[in-house]
């Protein structure tokens, strides 16, 4: 249930309400709670989100906000340009109140330059003054899913209750139909689908070598008659491209041929995921898809995949998390310890080959 706003700090209730996404998008997955409790708490109001332009398509299936306001910041004297932009176009729409999920100093600069009157989020960063309502995160709050610091922003300034479960997915019927086109273009089996997601962008520290990709690849054909679909960004094409080329059986590659709107349909088409810590994983987890979760340097009391059906594979050693990009050991032992074998029974376990027997 959500609580109603809190009549000492939310009165009159706002009517054009702005919240300021983060830039990453495992991330946005897990704002999706508090996002939604928002919009229960206040259901007449105009509810706008502003994201970064290459991560919007993400919202085209949520028929529950009523803008999606995208942004894009080139480098060098055009970067100043867009910013005024973006400023001006805050002013003119209005707002408010504005919910600041990022903690960057710029992402409160906007919304105190376009002079809404509201502005919640937390005081990292140095941007205190650019607050009116300035949140904590606590030594408690650190030990709990990053789905929760979110949530605790909304709980404690406006009073509005939300839960970690209420992480669906909206996908949007034109990409469903964009993937389908693609998938009976590309597949050549018809047993279970399964996405991978082989790379990173954080770097090898979150990174299963690859040889156990093309193992797991190859032992989920043998097994199932399953097919495997190496999912991700441009940059990471390269490295599908090479796990694919190792496999006894093939792979099909979407990376870097699908925005994230279209990568939602496809995640959304498998029958099973398995990949490191990173966006495909929150998105797999949240739409329901069986999904195992492999971590090695990031923390998954943190950055677990949300959903009912989800599982996380983490062998941890005396120097893990330690949240860096490379191991200073140089031996990715969190990593190398989980095994293929696992990977293959968590699935198995978590119903992604049920439809082949």
């Amino acid at each position: 249930m959500t609580a109603p706003p809190s009549s000492r700090r939310a009165a009159p209730l706002p009517t054009r309400v702005l919240v300021r996404e983060v830039n990453w998008l495992g991330d946005l997955v897990m704002t999706l709670p508090a996002l939604r409790a928002v919009r229960r708490a206040y259901p007449h109001a105009r509810l706008s989100v502003m994201v970064r332009h290459e991560l919007a398509s993400f919202f085209d299936g949520a028929r529950w906000l009523d803008e999606v306001v995208p942004y894009r910041i080139r480098a060098g004297v055009g970067g100043w340009l867009d910013r005024r932009r973006v400023v001006a176009a805050l002013r003119a729409r209005r707002f408010d109140l504005a919910i600041i999920f990022p903690r960057s100093f710029e992402s409160a600069l906007w919304p105190a330059l376009a002079r809404i009157p509201r502005r919640l989020g937390y005081r990292d960063d140095a941007r205190r003054l650019l607050l009116t309502d300035a949140a904590r995160r606590t030594p408690a709050l650190l030990a709990q899913h990053q789905a929760y610091d979110y949530l605790s922003l909304l709980r404690e300034h406006l009073g509005i209750a939300g839960d970690v479960a209420d992480c669906a997915i909206d996908v949007e019927l034109r990409h469903r139909a964009t993937i389908d086109g693609w998938l009976a273009a590309h597949r050549r089996r018809r047993g279970p689908l399964i996405g991978l997601a082989v790379a990173a962008a954080y770097g090898p520290a979150k990174e299963w070598p690859a040889a156990r990709w093309v193992e797991l690849s190859d032992r989920l054909f043998e097994r199932y008659g399953a097919e495997c679909v190496l999912v991700g960004g441009p940059s990471e094409r390269a490295k599908c491209e090479q796990i694919a080329a190792a496999t006894r059986h093939g792979a099909r590659i979407a990376a870097g041929e699908t925005t994230i709107g279209e990568a939602v349909a496809l995640l959304a088409r498998c029958d099973g995921f398995a990949g490191n810590d990173s966006g495909s994983m929150h998105v797999a987890g949240a739409l329901g898809v069986p999904t195992v979760g492999i971590f090695g340097s990031t923390n998954p009391q943190r950055t677990a995949p949300l959903g009912a059906r989800t599982r996380v594979l983490y062998h941890r050693l005396e120097c893990s998390p330690c949240l860096a990009r490379t191991c200073r050991f140089g031996h990715y032992n969190c990593l190398a310890r989980v095994e293929v074998h696992e990977v293959d029974a968590a699935l198995r376990d978590l119903g992604a080959f049920a439809a082949s027997h």
